[in-house]
């Protein structure tokens, strides 16, 4: 979800991944609207970065689904798709902790 921000005439303006003091009514990435505001900016490719973001994560937690269930074993993933699964695990843990610190994942 977007945050949307607009101006004095109701025109989206700009967009914000987490609500602002001008920007607290939420609309969903594929909105008509949005959609718009997006190819007058020519901001498609942070719309597609977005997308990419949302569907690693799909992708994350289809392979933990997978592995729970059995239907494969972590192991039988490419090695380089191992390293980085684990990278992202281990950088999310970090982030959901109440005591993060910026120097904890640079």
């Amino acid at each position: 979800m977007f945050y949307v921000e607009r101006d004095g005439e109701g025109k989206i303006v700009a967009l914000h991944k987490s609500p602002a003091a001008s920007a607290t009514e939420q609309k969903p990435p594929m909105d008509e609207e949005v959609l718009a505001f997006l190819n007058e900016a020519g901001a498609w490719g942070e719309a597609l970065a977005f997308s990419d973001a949302a569907t690693v994560r799909v992708i994350e937690d289809l392979v933990d689904l997978l592995v729970k269930k059995n239907l494969i074993n972590f192991t039988e993933l490419p090695e380089q798709a191992q390293q980085r699964i684990k990278a992202r695990q281990s950088l999310r843990e970090k982030i959901s902790s109440t005591d993060l610190l910026v120097h904890d994942i640079i």
